[in-house]
């Protein structure tokens, strides 16, 4: 179905929906790339005006990549919840996105909407919204999940302690570790990227892990990183997996090319919830996406790439995950050429994802060749913490120096825990006040050679 409007005395005509979404983005190097940008800025807001005028229901009958071409979008449309769809369901884009702004949409309503929405629904509205309405109606979203300590509930934050070694050294991953618990980190997880994929190598990765925390009774959970078929071997032998990682994407194609399926991730699932390692909870999938990966992948459809990422969101939610990050910026200035682009796209992401009802976390990131620096990402993370962000990243100097990108610090997540009054899960902030890291109020207390947890790397 072609689309058109008038504006400013001239006619634009967008061939299709996929056409007139893409035409809508704001701006990004990636839309660019692969040819599907606006040519103009009066092109792009032409674009909004129509896109705001269509109905959300038109996008249960166009489907932007075709139902018998891609898993995903078949995933989409046959779980529709048309009930909980209902009370938006006569809404245009735009109306829907006054909705959102308005004091009707609130946490209890939008947790019920949910499974009504399609990330094609949302991705839409957010191709219409300022900043300052991603980070609105996002912070109304409260997306609480549970493994062995308590995720996502109002006032809080977690961080992902990431000890990466460049060689899986042990011992430096274990400095690292004290370290970060020592600034109060880790309740998210305790996260590995491996350098190594071998099963061996993983493995003594996890059980040092697991060991970890059942020496010192940590009321977290870790995740070694490695592809799912990889964890789903290890479960298999009983080894103490305690989440299930993998990097996924929205179209099939792209998945594919990351050696997986919506069956792959279900065996892998499955396998996490065999193991009952859970304490408080059974959320048991770690997952990571990322914009630019379909088009990277050469998979994209001609959608942008912010639809894509959307529909990534609708992957993760069918195996209600305690985790879900966008890594913004890892992908380089390809796709997200700087650093208002890579904050754009990061409160994009998390109003996605939470809108569909996805735990979201954001990896505040950027490569050394984008045109970004740590200022840009001081402000992501004070507005994805003003928008209620689920995690963020803790990695030692805010330098990884296995992956090679540069992220935010242990020290990072003091500031906004200070401007912003966020906590911990509580679980995890009781611990680190019997463990002496912290006081009553949440703040760190000096340390001396005789902490216990200085004995890990010893």
């Amino acid at each position: 179905m072609a689309y058109q409007i008038t504006a400013g005395g001239e006619l634009y005509r967008f061939a299709d929906l996929k056409t007139l979404m893409a035409k809508a983005t704001p701006p990004r190097s990636g839309d660019y790339l692969a040819g599907v940008a606006a040519a103009s800025a009066a092109e792009n807001i032409a674009a909004k005006m129509c896109l705001a005028d269509v109905p959300l229901k038109t996008f249960l009958s166009e489907a932007l990549i075709p139902y018998e071409e891609d898993e995903v979008t078949r995933l989409i449309i046959d779980g529709h919840d048309a009930q909980a769809f209902a009370p938006v369901s006569h809404m245009t884009v735009g109306s829907f996105r006054e909705w959102l702004l308005s004091p009707a949409a609130n946490a209890v309503t939008l947790a019920a909407l949910a499974p009504g929405l399609t990330p094609e629904m949302v991705a839409a509205t957010s191709k219409l919204m300022r900043n300052q309405d991603l980070i609105l109606a996002a912070r109304k979203c409260r997306i609480v999940t549970r493994f062995r300590n308590t995720i996502g509930l109002e006032g809080t934050m977690a961080v992902r302690l990431q000890p990466n070694h460049p060689s899986d050294d042990r011992m430096g991953i274990a400095a690292s570790i004290v370290d970060g618990l020592l600034y109060g980190c880790g309740d998210a997880v305790i996260g590995i990227n491996p350098a190594s994929d071998s099963v061996p190598v993983l493995t003594g990765l996890v059980e040092m892990l697991a060991e970890i925390i059942a020496r010192y009774e940590i009321p977290t959970q870790s995740c070694v990183l490695t592809h799912v078929t990889t964890s789903i071997a290890m479960a298999e032998k009983g080894v103490p997996v305690d989440l299930v990682f993998q990097s996924i994407a929205g179209t099939e194609k792209t998945n594919a090319s990351f050696g997986i399926s919506l069956a792959t991730l279900r065996e892998g699932y499955e396998a996490g919830l065999a193991l009952k390692r859970g304490t408080v909870g059974d959320n048991v999938m770690y997952f990571e996406t990322g914009q630019g990966s379909a088009l990277s992948a050469d998979a994209h459809h001609g959608v942008d790439q912010q639809t894509c990422e959307a529909r990534a969101y609708a992957v993760a939610r069918a195996f209600k995950p305690l985790l879900v990050n966008t890594v913004v910026g890892f992908i380089g200035p390809e796709y997200l050429y700087d650093g208002k682009q890579i904050i754009r796209a990061g409160l994009e992401d998390h109003f996605c994802g939470k809108l569909l009802g996805v735990p979201m976390g954001c990896d505040i990131c950027y490569t050394n060749h984008a045109e970004a620096d740590q200022d840009d990402m001081d402000t992501l993370l004070t507005l994805l913490g003003a928008a209620g962000v689920n995690f963020i990243m803790g990695i030692p100097g805010a330098d990884d120096v296995m992956l090679g990108y540069q992220s935010t610090s242990f020290h990072d997540q003091l500031y906004v825990r200070e401007v912003l009054g966020l906590k911990r899960a509580p679980e995890f902030r009781d611990w680190l006040n019997r463990m002496q890291v912290t006081d009553d109020t949440g703040h760190l207390l000096p340390q001396t050679a005789g902490q216990s947890l200085l004995r890990i790397a010893s």
